[in-house]
């Protein structure tokens, strides 16, 4: 099929070149995001492929409709981005990556908690320096710790399996209870008992209404003084600024993210040489005890294999008016 791939970076536009040799799809690489502007891009294409930051609302839908895309392909597992409601009125067929690897985005989750409890930054830049005094450096044992695991699909139940070789308590918030994890000894309890008790708060869960700014001023209270928060997951999980006020006050001893809920303008891009104009993002850049990466939790060779392996099987299963397990449906 023939499908124009947005956001693409070199090392999609390698993945997926190696990969589609088994399929023969007509893929044509566009680095600019979808969009309403970007739009006419798409024209003459059945099927465009976006990704987490590609703008997939009402009026870009209705402009890739007109001119005859028929299937967006997500390679991703989220679609926060995409009116499900106007691709079904629209008659576009949605389809995403419901899984890659949830390995690379559990290990980063523990590197990142790592990285803010050893102080593992701060140390490698003075040694770097030729200083070696260990003070401001101290940390904790993770062992015997609790940790808060909220949300255990595939990637919470590998953070949580982590974590239990570590010798952590581990505590659970989801509206469905994982066996797995059930048998490991995680504990599910309501969410306020959850912060009330963690040591670490690890965000494993999907982006949708229900869950925008789960983490916020009023959640923010329930959570146990000097508690780390770590968000690996979809960076609107957590009220930014709220975050920041507690960060302020102490209540919030850490804070590691590799999402960021206005990251849209920020990540991905090489902005080393310009003005970043997000004031909060800045301001949460100057806390010594907040880590941040740029949305690389997924970034591994395996997820990359996977994710261009499960999109064009995607795209081959619609072409060839099959059933695809990944297809997305509105419950409307």
């Amino acid at each position: 099929m023939k499908t124009a791939f947005f956001s693409t970076k070199p090392y999609d536009q390698y993945s997926f070149t190696a990969t589609n040799q088994a399929y023969d799809h007509d893929v044509t690489f566009f680095e600019p995001r979808l969009a309403l502007e970007t739009a006419p891009l798409a024209v003459g294409f059945p099927a465009v492929c976006v990704f987490i930051n590609d703008e997939l609302e009402k009026g870009t839908l209705e402009a890739i409709s007109s001119t005859g895309t028929r299937l967006i392909a997500l390679r991703c597992a989220g679609f926060n981005n995409v009116n499900l409601d106007v691709a079904k009125k629209l008659g576009l067929k949605v389809v995403r990556v419901p899984a890659y690897s949830p390995y690379a985005v559990a290990e980063h989750a523990v590197g990142l908690m790592m990285m803010l409890n050893r102080k593992l930054y701060r140390a490698y830049n003075r040694v770097r320096d030729d200083n070696f005094s260990l003070n401001g450096l101290l940390g904790f044992d993770l062992h015997g710790k609790t940790v808060g695991v909220v949300g255990t699909g595939r990637i919470g139940e590998c953070f949580a399996k982590i974590m239990h070789g570590f010798g952590c308590k581990l505590l659970a918030y989801d509206v469905r209870e994982n066996p797995i994890c059930m048998e490991m000894g995680v504990q599910y309890v309501e969410m306020p008992d959850l912060l009330a008790q963690s040591d670490v708060i690890s965000l494993h869960c999907p982006l949708l209404p229900t869950t925008h700014h789960l983490i916020n001023e009023k959640s923010l209270k329930h959570i146990k003084t000097g508690a780390m928060l770590i968000n690996t997951s979809r960076g609107g999980l957590i009220d930014t600024q709220a975050a920041i006020d507690a960060l302020k006050s102490g209540k919030l001893g850490y804070l590691g993210i590799d999402v960021y809920e206005d990251e849209g303008d920020l990540f991905f891009e090489d902005l080393s040489d310009t003005v970043i104009q997000d004031m909060i993002f800045q301001l949460l850049q100057s806390f010594p005890n907040v880590v941040i990466t740029a949305h690389q939790g997924f970034f591994t060779q395996e997820a990359l294999d996977n994710i261009a392996e499960t999109t064009l099987t995607n795209i081959s299963l619609i072409e060839a008016d099959q059933p695809c397990p990944n297809e997305l449906v509105s419950k409307h």
